[in-house]
């Protein structure tokens, strides 16, 4: 059988998370990086002489990408409040988006771009790249066996260190949108969605620990009720030296089952235990680059196949505003002292 050829694809923003994109598509055999583009010509050499096996170019500018017809989607890496204007000029042209979380800074924000893609017809994707951990697959499939969904336990304990965020911009609502809700917590929350479906109603508090000189939040608990009736419990923070991996925890009538990064425990009421996978780092600790890159390969490579066969990614933009619409409840609780109910619009 002859081989498919390769997307090529364009990388927009190569800041810290540029070599991770690096790394998969070098080890990927269905996309190629064709071109680069970042503000600062300096960045672009950069990354190319970091990088010469990828055989990329760089490209001066946004259009100059969105106009180029041998480039089949286009990798959006930028911090968030960079992001309208870029995704307006690929949309206009018709360019397939694949871009990191979160969305956009806000709820509102984030549905603002999701629908200039639906409305151009324009395939958007979001890097969310928990859902590829190779365990899921295996929750996935036991999730019938497991009975009803009782209780949700979410953990987030991970560790910044005060230069992360001297990084202009960096926690700041201006540029991230929030703290670490929205630039950490969110790919655990994702994942827990993916697995309860939606929250109904939060209650949380919020706060910056002495740890940071930041604007937004490094602490967050919140309290859970899903729309199942299930009951759940959330804890995220960068305050938590030295830093320890994610977990959800999901409670079943029959079984309940703990993912933790790379590997999956499911303890069943009989008695009986079952394990998979194998451990796997985060970034959860004082290097925030501290993980594979081949969950990124697995979104990189899910999305070109999408194209190819006229499906959705992985996690489609749409998608991606389950989590933005249970974090802006998590805020307005927090803000607000009180309970309140997650948005159910789309």
């Amino acid at each position: 059988m002859a081989d498919i050829p390769r997307k090529r694809a364009a990388l927009i923003g190569l800041g810290m998370v540029s070599k991770t994109y690096a790394d998969a598509i070098a080890n990927s055999r269905s996309v190629q990086l064709a071109q680069v583009f970042a503000r600062r010509p300096e960045s672009r050499q950069a990354f190319l002489d970091a990088h010469p096996g990828l055989g990329a170019a760089a490209a001066e500018s946004v259009e100059a990408i969105a106009e180029n017809p041998g480039i089949d989607f286009v990798v959006v890496t930028t911090p968030p409040n960079a992001r309208a204007q870029i995704v307006e000029t690929l949309a206009r042209a018709g360019k397939p988006i694949l871009m990191e979380k979160p969305v956009e800074r806000s709820l509102e924000a984030a549905t603002g771009l999701v629908e200039m893609c639906e409305a151009a017809n324009v395939p958007l994707g979001i890097v969310l790249q928990h859902r590829a951990r190779p365990v899921v697959g295996d929750l996935r499939r036991l999730m019938p066996d497991l009975g009803t969904l009782v209780a949700a336990e979410v953990n987030v304990p991970w560790w910044r260190p005060q230069a992360y965020y001297d990084e202009p911009g960096r926690g700041t609502y201006a540029r991230d949108g929030g703290g670490v809700l929205i630039s950490q917590a969110i790919h655990t929350l994702d994942l827990m969605l993916s697995f309860t479906g939606p929250v109904s109603e939060v209650t949380a508090m919020a706060a910056t620990t002495g740890f940071h000189r930041m604007e937004a939040e490094d602490f967050v608990c919140a309290g859970l009720r899903f729309a199942g009736g299930a009951a759940g419990q959330l804890f995220a923070t960068t305050s938590s030296f030295p830093g320890r991996g994610e977990t959800v925890c999901l409670h079943f009538t029959h079984a309940s089952a703990r993912l933790a990064a790379g590997v999956l425990q499911i303890d069943w009421q009989d008695g009986q235990s079952e394990t998979f996978g194998k451990a796997a780092a985060s970034g959860a600790g004082a290097d925030p680059m501290a993980f594979t890159s081949d969950w990124h390969r697995f979104i990189l490579e899910d999305f070109a196949a999408a194209l190819s066969d006229a499906r959705p990614p992985l996690v489609p933009g749409r998608a991606a505003l389950e989590v933005h619409r249970l974090i802006d409840a998590i805020e307005r609780s927090a803000r607000q002292g009180r309970q309140v109910s997650v948005s159910n619009a789309t």
